[in-house]
């Protein structure tokens, strides 16, 4: 990590005790004020929701507030690191949302990795809610909660770590191949690591049309020819066209390899060996798949990675605020496929003529967030 970074960053979170905090939207300086906020006047309030409850998105801030839940099994690149570790990414999190897309986003932690326990607890605090962002849960059971959680609340529910990162995927990917001009039918795929982000990749490509993908995970080449496969990477095979055995294998001849995987397991001979005018998407963090001056180095035309301190960052921030934002503005209860590749043609959209430098928006751009929700009707 870069230590100089951190260490300013220990020192802001201590200086502030944190990132966030809840204002007020009502003066309350008088007893006059009190009696409008809280009794007797909230009881009036109370008793119009019991007989409608459609009008807490009138009377009260629910309509615009969101929970953001982790059980820290799965922190940035930094594992299972508990709950307590994950408060500061969340209130990061919480920062974004407010920031970009003006939603009131609490960070919830839990004090368990049981999937039962964590969507009963989700299903009891969904009242105070309108969406629910699911964030930093391993694979396979974030699978299993996100789609139980879907079935199970009428408000919508979103895993960002698996869609929010597929859909700025394949923003970027769309806009990398107009400048390496390159049909998505026609060029080979390899995606390293198949959890939550290698897999909701592999289906939003595929839906978007691509169909030659290899998936990789830490023991090869995901395929019918394996006995060691849990259920979400047998769902997957047939999304999949198996090349070889090792991602060495795969890689050879590829015109496209996307990372989410782990650090430096990508060699400038192995970037050499893809075809000519190759795309790397190394976004792994806080170290990639390769360093992109080294992919450069090997002949990879368009080279991305997720941090904010190489160009091209393809980073799921680009992403959620907006759909956030559309989610709520347009009551929709359930985020689909389509919706998904609607929001990443928008984000590609932004950048009229795409170059090997600049194949995606600055995170700071104010048209994302309304070109995702309009994305979105």
């Amino acid at each position: 990590m870069p230590h100089r970074i951190i260490k300013k960053s220990l020192a802001l979170h201590k200086k502030h005790k944190g990132k966030t905090e809840i204002c007020i939207k009502m003066p309350v300086m008088n007893r006059k004020h009190l009696s409008l906020i809280y009794t007797p006047g909230v009881g009036g309030v109370s008793q119009e929701i019991s007989r409608d409850k459609s009008l807490t998105h009138t009377y009260t801030s629910k309509g615009n507030t969101i929970a953001i839940i982790s059980d820290g099994s799965a922190v940035l690149g930094l594992g299972n690191i508990g709950p307590e570790a994950a408060i500061p990414v969340m209130e990061g999190k919480s920062v974004l949302f407010k920031k970009f897309a003006n939603i009131d986003a609490f960070p919830i932690v839990l004090g368990t990795q049981d999937v039962d326990e964590i969507i009963r607890i989700v299903k009891g605090i969904s009242p105070t809610f309108s969406a629910i962002n699911l964030e930093d849960i391993s694979a396979p059971r974030c699978f299993e909660i996100e789609e139980r959680l879907i079935n199970e609340l009428d408000i919508p529910v979103m895993h960002d770590d698996q869609h929010g990162t597929a859909i700025v995927v394949l923003a970027a990917l769309i806009n990398a191949l107009k400048v390496v001009k390159k049909k998505k039918e026609s060029v080979r795929v390899v995606i390293n690591g198949a959890g939550a982000a290698g897999i909701a990749i592999t289906k939003i490509l595929s839906l978007y049309g691509f169909s030659s993908i290899a998936l990789v995970d830490s023991r090869g080449v995901i395929s019918r020819a394996r006995n060691d496969l849990n259920q979400s990477k047998k769902d997957i095979l047939p999304l999949v066209k198996p090349e070889g055995v090792t991602l060495q294998d795969a890689m050879k001849g590829a015109d496209v390899f996307i990372g989410v995987s782990a650090p430096n397991i990508v060699t400038k001979e192995t970037v050499r060996s893809m075809n000519k005018n190759a795309i790397v998407f190394a976004m792994a963090n806080p170290v990639p798949e390769i360093m992109p001056g080294d992919a450069k180095e090997a002949g990879a035309r368009i080279v991305a990675s997720g941090r904010s301190d190489f160009p091209n960052q393809i980073n799921n921030a680009l992403v959620f605020p907006g759909v956030f934002r559309g989610l709520l503005d347009y009551r929709i209860k359930k985020l689909t496929p389509e919706m998904k590749v609607k929001a990443a043609q928008a984000i590609a959209s932004l950048v009229k003529k795409p170059t090997a430098g600049k194949i995606i928006p600055n995170i700071f751009d104010k048209r994302i967030v309304p070109a995702i929700r309009n994305a979105m009707k």
